[in-house]
């Protein structure tokens, strides 16, 4: 008998498919087993103090500097888009990173929110790889930048050091970064020799850094807005240790944020949640401010920007509406 049911993929398809699954499940897990050993380890009161400490006017000052942070944020996403030649309006920008900021906190992985906001972007610019291309750009460039001021940070204030956050002595520490710059030779020589295709996503990957980012007229609003940005977090998380009751001074608690906003940054969380909270309770733990401590202000952040990131779901709501 004849069937009219869709032929089964091809495995060729189906294996980078079942890839991506397993790797979005052992992020989601890896977030998971970082609050259980949090839980475990610290006990369950600095989650719960979170909930007691925090009050209305932290989040109304959260939400304050979310407002700042997230239109600095869609300004640069709009420097990025016009180098590449996209026409993107500032409030068109500020509500859509405002809606990709609400889902990247309130679905798991973190990134969902971004990807939304790279899809429906090239779709309505009309040319989807060209939107996907600023988006990405603008994170990249954006996260660049807050790296190598957090590191300068770090270097220059006195805490615990980035080779003891990581675990590791700083020879083997050296040993990771030269291993890294030669896969990283290895696989530029082997580009060159790589099939006609390859070469041309890695020219056009070039030619987008060059005018989405290095262009004269846009790096230095990129580096301006990230770092306005950066300083924008750091406050909210001062706020957040204040209310904690960490009566630290700012010179002792900054890097201590910072090497938690770093941490923010590994692609292993629950909507945000989990290396967050294990780097700030091991960091104010190394400084001898207490564990429990450490971890109710990464709580207490987390809740933060969660109220902060409220308007993109009104911004969700309406575009929901206004599409029935």
């Amino acid at each position: 008998m004849l069937s009219y049911a869709d032929p089964p993929a091809p495995p060729a398809l189906v294996r980078p498919a079942v890839r991506r699954a397993v790797w979005a499940w052992a992020k989601l897990l890896a977030g998971v087993a970082i609050l259980a050993v949090l839980a475990w380890r610290v006990g369950t009161g600095g989650f719960l103090a979170a909930f007691r400490v925090i009050d209305a006017g932290t989040l109304l000052a959260a939400c304050a500097i979310g407002l700042l942070t997230t239109v600095l944020s869609a300004w640069r996403w709009c420097l990025v888009a016009r180098g590449l030649g996209i026409k993107l309006p500032l409030a068109t920008a500020t509500a859509d990173y405002y809606r990709a900021q609400f889902l990247n906190v309130a679905l798991p992985g973190g990134i969902l929110g971004d990807v939304h906001r790279a899809v429906r972007h090239g779709r309505d610019a009309g040319n989807l790889g060209l939107g996907v291309r600023a988006v990405a750009l603008e994170r990249f460039a954006g996260q660049l930048v807050v790296v190598a001021i957090a590191l300068a940070v770090l270097v220059a204030l006195p805490g615990p050091s980035l080779t003891e956050f990581l675990g590791v002595p700083p020879a083997v520490l050296l040993a990771g970064l030269v291993g890294v710059v030669a896969v990283v030779v290895l696989v530029t020589g082997r580009l060159r020799r790589a099939s006609v295709r390859w070469a041309r996503t890695v020219r056009t990957t070039l030619v987008a850094v060059r005018d989405g980012v290095l262009d004269r007229r846009i790096w230095p609003g990129i580096v301006l807005s990230s770092a306005a940005v950066l300083a924008g977090s750091l406050a909210m998380f001062l706020l957040a240790a204040r209310a904690a009751g960490a009566t630290a001074p700012v010179s002792q608690l900054l890097p201590l944020l910072v090497l938690s906003l770093l941490a923010m940054m590994l692609p292993v969380s629950v909507g945000g949640w989990g290396p967050r909270e294990g780097a700030c309770a091991w960091a104010f733990g190394a400084a001898g401010l207490g564990a429990s401590q450490g971890l109710t202000v990464a709580v207490v952040y987390g809740l933060s920007i969660f109220v902060a990131s409220l308007p993109g779901a009104a911004v969700l709501l309406v575009r929901f509406l206004k599409s029935r």
